[in-house]
């Protein structure tokens, strides 16, 4: 005991910041398992007035705490927006789907309704998709479109950080094959859920989901990033879209989020 409360002073000393950080262990019926999530609180929060929240998804082989290693700057993000963050566990490779092929992965239905069930139940915060934003990096980018696109009733924004937004070039890649299949022997799995393939979801809701997504030019999955802005493009599906020098790397993501986070803060502020 003695150990584990001088880890926990030691953890606390060196975010150094006002805002409070906490893990909430959700326990997920749709998989029967409990899950880990980092939240952070922002100084100002007293229960007193409801609060928006921003969903923060890893990528492939991070945790609930990569967000936090990599970017101790959302506790004073949180601070000056009044902002809540959620950073789930969402698997090592789960890409954030209901997997078709295996009913032990199932962290669409966890991330979309039993984790938000948990947190509007436990915090104080808006209860609409007025108040609810998500984003991810790499495969939490894919997860967040993914997610966005399908639960609309859900999420008011989403972003995507250098997100595999077209999965169909990698089917040996990140255990994706052990989600959807074979591709050979399972395309309709792969191309109906990969999100360059889903805009049809928006049509005639072009004004309601708020989008913003980017992607460094050399990075592996830039291709299908510019692929998907000219899509949009094409079916007048407004979005914010960015590409600057850089990687698939922290030291880009780092830099990405603080312009997703005020494109959040204004959508907040206006609805």
């Amino acid at each position: 005991m003695k150990k584990l409360f001088t880890s926990l002073l030691l953890f606390s000393c060196f975010l150094a910041n006002a805002a409070d950080v906490d893990t909430l262990t959700v326990h997920s019926k749709s998989m029967n398992k409990n899950i880990k999530n980092v939240i952070i609180i922002p100084e100002s929060y007293d229960g007193s007035k409801n609060l928006p929240v921003v969903y923060l998804l890893h990528g492939a082989t991070g945790n609930y705490k990569s967000w936090l290693k990599w970017t101790p700057e959302l506790t004073e993000y949180a601070d000056e927006m009044e902002i809540i963050f959620v950073c789930p566990d969402g698997g090592y490779t789960s890409w954030y789907w209901d997997s078709p092929i295996d009913e032990s992965m199932k962290y669409e239905t966890y991330v979309s309704k039993e984790l938000i069930e948990v947190v509007d139940k436990m915090y104080k915060t808006i209860e609409a998709p007025e108040g609810r934003a998500i984003t991810g990096l790499s495969m939490g980018g894919h997860g967040a479109f993914y997610l966005a696109f399908k639960h609309q009733d859900v999420w008011g924004a989403a972003g995507s950080q250098s997100g595999g937004v077209d999965i169909r070039p990698f089917p040996n890649n990140w255990d994706m094959k052990k989600r959807l299949g074979e591709y050979n022997e399972n395309p309709e799995n792969w191309e109906k859920n990969t999100v360059i393939n889903m805009l049809h979801l928006l049509d005639g809701r072009q004004t309601k989901l708020k989008l913003i997504f980017e992607c460094g030019v050399d990075d592996f999955f830039y291709g299908g990033n510019k692929r998907l802005h000219d899509k949009m493009l094409a079916m007048n599906i407004p979005h914010d879209y960015a590409e600057r020098p850089g990687g698939h790397t922290w030291d880009y993501w780092k830099n990405s989020i603080k312009y997703q986070l005020l494109f959040f803060s204004d959508f907040f502020d206006k609805t």
